[in-house]
């Protein structure tokens, strides 16, 4: 279970006593966003935030809320196409960060004749297969581990929603996140939510009413930093005005 075990700047040395354990000897460390490795042991931070770390899965990560994200391997993301070129898709994640590539063959079955034809401002949900400082990040809507789109692909209808990228973090990590909005409104609501670690919510709810009201509300739970509690309330008041 992930746990918050220090706040760090930085810069500072992480002691092997604050990392986890995994019950698995041969299970690598997983160093996510935050942290970096200097041979031949040595762990240290780039950012100020909160140490968490993670048993089940071995991995340690950086919590913070900033204003501006930098695209990570494995991250998934929900970017917007801005032109095609011969091979591939030029998209945006944020208004502030460097156009990714998206291959035109990036996405489950693909051929050059049955790839998708995705127009300009078209939503694409995908995953960060690449991020390195000297070249364009490249995304995919493939899953390597199977080959499949597995939810990854366009984002057809719906509506987009600015999030933190700390509550694009707890969304991602489903109970683990102490996020209980979406789970009280979809026992009366049906829609459909895809979460970018970019700060980018996209809901579906079939209509614009139920839409705007699934969207706003986890923009409350984020912008109020609301618990159980004010959540509750949340949801009671949403289903009331529907």
């Amino acid at each position: 279970m992930p746990s918050a075990q220090a706040i760090v700047l930085p810069g500072d040395t992480i002691a092997p006593s604050a990392l986890p354990t995994s019950a698995n000897p041969n299970k690598p460390l997983t160093l996510g966003p935050g942290l970096r490795h200097i041979p031949p042991q040595t762990i240290t931070t780039t950012i100020a935030g909160a140490l968490s770390t993670d048993s089940k899965k071995n991995a340690a990560w950086i919590e913070y809320n900033s204003g501006r994200y930098t695209p990570s391997t494995s991250d998934l993301v929900i970017a917007t196409v801005t032109n095609s070129v011969s091979e591939a898709y030029t998209c945006t994640l944020t208004p502030y960060t460097p156009t990714v590539t998206l291959p035109h063959l990036a996405f489950e079955s693909a051929t050059r004749k049955t790839r998708p034809q995705l127009a300009n401002h078209a939503l694409v949900y995908a995953r960060v297969v690449s991020a390195s400082q000297d070249t364009a990040p490249e995304i995919t809507c493939i899953d390597p581990s199977t080959g499949k789109s597995e939810g990854l692909g366009p984002l057809k209808g719906g509506m987009l929603f600015p999030i933190s990228m700390g509550m694009a973090r707890r969304l991602l990590s489903g109970r683990k996140g102490r996020v209980q909005i979406l789970e009280g409104l979809s026992e009366r609501l049906a829609f459909e939510v895809a979460v970018g670690r970019n700060g980018m919510l996209w809901v579906d709810g079939g209509n614009v009413r139920t839409t705007l009201a699934v969207g706003r509300a986890v923009q409350e739970v984020d912008t109020e930093a609301l618990g159980e509690k004010g959540q509750s309330k949340v949801v009671e008041r949403v289903l009331r005005g529907l």
